[in-house]
């Protein structure tokens, strides 16, 4: 009983929060103001944020259910965004080949040890090694930030034993299910514990999933930047900071990605097999390309 009164306290205490970041952003955006700055890092993975975010959820989907052009409009514009992003940043495989083969030739045949680049005046050098592991940011990105855009695409590995041999709207069923039990909470669990791993990396003293508002408050009037930039070799690349906001940024839209099915498998639930892929926005390849890709399966 009282789990049960703990949740819909939180659930209420959810929409009073939620109005409130509205109505004063300065009171967690104004980063000036270190207080600010803790209670934005505190409540960035707090219980009080997921309740923001469940209760934006269900007034979403019950409105949905109602006003279906509503919902497919939130499901074409969040698939249309993981498309746009998932397809900028897999350009990143390209730029990781090219540099990879201009490290090979200046260090094997022009025996060059550091490239310097000068944009806007400004002398940016570093040592090979340091281009040879930024190699693995390139990878990052591809991963974190096209896993959403891979998902709208189908293209994640699934193994199928009964759902090819199921009706519609039992595979909606499936999905919905699949996205509620499996992926969201996943992601939900990746966010907690990847937004103070990041933060632990980006000010001091160290936060942590265990400190209390309280014990933030009395933490906050030390907050100060300390961006990590150590290397795993002396002259290697030292950004390894932006790995965790990788982190983040994959489980934030993969999680947007599962709400996103969830409504997704809903709609074409409640309209029938007719409404199956519904506006959904696959790459297509052109005649010679799937040709090639048949012949080669």
């Amino acid at each position: 009983m009282d789990f049960i009164i703990w949740v819909f306290t939180n659930i209420g205490m959810g929409f009073v929060n939620l109005f409130y970041v509205i109505l004063h952003p300065s009171a967690w955006l104004d980063w000036s103001d270190k207080t600010a700055l803790g209670h934005f890092i505190y409540y960035g993975a707090s219980k009080e944020f997921f309740f923001v975010i469940f209760d934006i959820f269900v007034v979403i989907s019950v409105v949905g259910a109602f006003y279906r052009k509503f919902l497919w409009a939130i499901v074409r514009g969040f698939e249309a965004f993981a498309n746009t992003v998932g397809r900028f940043f897999a350009w990143a495989s390209l730029f990781m080949v090219m540099q990879q083969i201009m490290i090979v030739f200046l260090q094997r045949i022009f025996k060059v040890a550091e490239i310097s680049i000068s944009p806007f005046g400004y002398a940016f050098t570093r040592d090979l090694s340091w281009y040879g592991e930024e190699l693995k940011f390139y990878n990052a990105m591809i991963v974190c930030l096209a896993a959403s855009y891979t998902f709208v695409q189908g293209g994640h590995v699934r193994v199928d034993l009964f759902y090819a041999g199921m009706r519609h709207r039992a595979k909606k069923v499936v999905d919905m299910f699949g996205s509620l039990f499996f992926v969201i909470p996943f992601m939900t669990i990746i966010w907690m514990f990847g937004w103070f791993f990041m933060w632990r990396h980006l000010v001091t003293p160290k936060v942590n999933v265990t400190k209390t508002l309280s014990q933030m408050d009395r933490l906050s009037p030390h907050l100060k930047w300390n961006v990590e930039t150590i290397g795993f070799s002396p002259n290697g690349f030292d950004g390894y900071f932006l790995f965790k906001i990788l982190l983040i940024s994959f489980a934030g839209m993969m999680f947007i990605q599962g709400l996103t099915f969830f409504w997704r498998s809903m709609l074409e639930f409640i309209e029938g097999e007719a409404s199956a892929r519904k506006y959904l926005q696959l790459d297509e390849l052109n005649d010679e390309t799937a040709e090639a890709a048949a012949a080669a399966h």
